[in-house]
């Protein structure tokens, strides 16, 4: 996970700071010191980490900090009000025109930052938000650009324009607008081509995009894990054709993250979303202030709330209630239940949203192996329809058949099956609450 050694790293230097009564000036000196190390490590920009350390030093060495009744407290405030700075202060979002005015954006990158997969994501994003966009596949270079473009924008059910890959980008951007216009779609995405590195030509094709065609917002694509590679393409594309905002892709890899703290301060301009997956629902909106708050082990619970709003059914989730609080659920809903929690993002996902777990990241993935899971899954898959409805009838032939169909030992049914039936008895002890005085005043909710 993106700054999974940053974090860990800054919470160490603050568990020292909290663990003091009161601070000198070296204390907050030596601080410091390892949070710029820290932060240098993670490939942030020299002169970046240069300005950081000393606006943070600035504040934390004053009289209010320093006399107060919690100085490590104040010095964490003050660092994660840098951090927020640093990364843009406020969330930004994609500028559109109003109503039916066609906005036209281009999305720019070198080639294998996730330009084509990132255009499609984008595209699915703002029809959720009542947009009606057009992909305009742009790329007539790359093998098979157009085809992956093609195939992303039916999964998000978003049309796409192609010319084949015979004619210039320029003719093609200005017939999608056109195309666009007659047919009411009010945003077009330019997914344009991108190079190994950055060159003239690359730059050329663009200034002449931007000249034939109205466009609006030119998105840079950038490899987080590029590190400050990023940062450097991010000030080129900003020095020769200019550019609206960033787009991160890969931050949920094994990244230092040094991109996403550098970005905004080098060229001054926004990250407007961060690409969390390959799947094409993974694509975040960037808030600042909920990623200073994960950097520094606080987790980020709003995130993790509007993604379960966004993942979970309330039909289902009300009935669901229903099955748990009456102790009538199956292993129907127990495999309902696993994939909400993939499409939240799995385990890990979930996990790294949580305030105080930082630290403890790597032993809680370990404790709960993720593998286990697909086991369980193959395990309720090879049982009938009325066995996974009803579980009592689970007898040891049935088991073992069911050990054969999902290729395990049968001790793994039986632990299954035992976990499950445990699970179930506390259902029970849980809905005898729903019938005392605090079900009937309505004040009592399962935690699920």
């Amino acid at each position: 996970m993106a700054f999974e050694s940053l974090s860990e790293k800054l919470q160490n230097v603050f568990r020292n700071l909290r663990s003091k009564g009161r601070l000198t000036e070296a204390d907050v000196k030596t601080a410091l010191r390892e949070v710029k190390m820290a932060l240098l490590e993670a490939d942030v920009s020299f002169k970046v980490v240069k300005q950081f350390i000393s606006a943070v030093q600035e504040k934390a060495v004053g009289q209010d900090v320093m006399n107060g009744l919690n100085p490590g407290q104040m010095v964490i405030k003050i660092v994660n009000d840098e951090l927020v700075s640093l990364m843009g202060s406020e969330t930004t979002e994609i500028a559109l025109k109003p109503g039916s005015e066609v906005t036209v954006i281009m999305m720019v990158g070198l080639q294998g930052a996730g330009k084509t997969t990132t255009a499609a994501k984008l595209a699915g994003k703002l029809k959720s938000k009542g947009r009606r966009p057009l992909l305009a596949a742009c790329d007539v270079y790359r093998p098979a650009a157009i085809r992956q473009l093609e195939i992303n924008g039916e999964k998000q059910g978003v049309e796409v324009f192609s010319l084949g890959d015979k004619v210039s980008p320029v003719e093609i951007a200005a017939q999608a607008v056109a195309y666009a216009k007659a047919r009411s779609i009010n945003t077009v995405l330019l997914d344009t081509a991108g190079r190994l590195h950055i060159d003239e030509d690359m730059m050329r094709e663009l200034q002449q995009i931007k000249e034939t065609v109205d466009v609006y917002q030119t998105v840079l694509v950038v490899d987080a894990m590029t590190g400050q590679d990023a940062v450097n393409v991010a000030s080129k594309f900003q020095e020769k054709i200019g550019i609206d905002g960033v787009i991160l892709t890969k931050l949920d890899g094994d990244t230092r993250g040094g991109a996403a703290l550098s970005i905004k301060a080098t060229c001054g301009r926004p990250i407007l979303y961060a690409g969390m997956g390959e799947k094409l629902s993974d694509l975040e909106q960037f808030y600042p202030d909920r990623m200073a708050s994960r950097i520094l082990g606080m987790g980020d619970v709003l995130s993790l709330i509007e993604k379960a709003q966004e993942t979970i059914d309330e039909d289902k989730a009300r009935t669901m209630e229903q099955k748990l609080r009456k102790a009538q659920f199956g292993f129907d809903d127990y495999l309902e239940s696993m994939n909400q929690m993939k499409n939240m993002g799995g385990l890990s996902g979930i996990i790294s949203m949580l305030p105080g777990v930082g630290s403890q990241m790597k032993q809680l993935e370990d404790a709960v192996d993720e593998s286990k899971m697909k086991q369980v899954e193959s395990i309720i898959l090879s049982m009938t329809p009325k066995e996974r409805s009803n579980p009592d009838i689970l007898n040891p032939s049935r088991k073992r058949r069911i050990a054969d169909g999902a290729g395990v030992d049968i001790s793994e049914v039986n632990k299954l099956v035992k976990q499950f039936e445990q699970a179930r008895r506390m259902m029970k002890q849980y809905s005898g609450m729903f019938s005392g005085k605090m079900g009937k005043r309505g004040k009592f909710k399962l935690p699920f």
